[in-house]
């Protein structure tokens, strides 16, 4: 087991349970506090701002951490996107404040008619209007970017449709293939590790998935570790040709450097 500098760390799944905590994933970030290892939340949402993250971990979980411990799909979009080129600036977006947040804070602004890049995430009001614009704005040539591929999300009703979802109608309507941010993809991982500041060796990816976050990690070269409180099962994973770097029940089983 290596002594790991840095953490990625998943959220729904790792750090709690829909509204349920999960005790070890308190004591696993006061670990990492008390032996001052930087740690990034790294999440698919694109909807909430990292304030309302850090509110939530806070309020409801009792797990308190900075601004600067949450790096969500929107910011890895942004950045992405910043980064392509400096004179393409305008954007057409479907999401929630998460997003356009994002986008805003990296410089773009925002055209509904010829915007150089059409983004789109999770839109709890999204009409058919959104989609024809973005769809005309895509067959004009705009860049089609997706948020992430989550098909459907977790809530208290069951499973309802995730920003994938609203990515596919998009890329049925255009005949396009959107280029895809979030996890299992690499481009969040590599944005993410640029935020950190270190070397992807130093670094372990954690999460409860092995679809999105352990496959994110071994699509990026990265070392992961898998902790069965969320949707990934051991049955599930032992199907799977290539496996985690490590396997655990519980982050209180999981030793961290200065760890007593």
């Amino acid at each position: 087991m290596k002594n790991y500098q840095g953490y990625m760390i998943d959220l729904d799944g790792t750090m709690y349970r829909g509204k349920e905590k999960i005790p070890a994933a308190k004591r696993f970030i006061e670990r990492l506090q008390a032996a001052n290892i930087p740690f990034l939340f790294v999440t698919n949402n694109s909807t909430q701002e990292p304030e309302k993250v850090v509110q939530n971990l806070a309020d409801n979980f009792d797990i308190h951490v900075s601004l600067e411990n949450v790096f969500t799909s929107a910011l890895a979009t942004a950045d992405y996107l910043a980064d392509l080129d400096i004179n393409k600036r305008s954007v057409y977006a479907i999401g929630e404040i998460g997003l356009k947040k994002a986008l805003l804070a990296r410089g773009f602004v925002f055209d509904e008619e010829a915007p150089n890049y059409v983004v789109v995430g999770l839109d709890y009001d999204a009409t058919y209007h959104k989609f024809e614009l973005a769809t005309l704005a895509i067959k004009k040539g705009a860049r089609f970017i997706g948020t992430n591929a989550d098909t459907n999300l977790p809530n208290e009703r069951g499973l309802v449709p995730g920003a994938g979802s609203l990515i596919a109608l998009v890329e049925r309507a255009t005949q396009q293939k959107a280029t895809y941010i979030g996890k299992p993809e690499t481009i969040i991982m590599e944005k993410a590790l640029a935020q950190m500041g270190l070397q992807k060796d130093q670094v372990i990816m954690v999460g409860d998935n092995y679809m999105t976050d352990i496959t994110a990690g071994i699509n990026f070269e990265m070392d992961t570790l898998l902790v069965y409180t969320g949707v990934s099962t051991k049955e599930q994973v032992q199907q799977k040709p290539l496996k985690p770097t490590y396997e655990i029940d519980s982050l209180d089983d999981w030793k961290i450097i200065n760890d007593k």
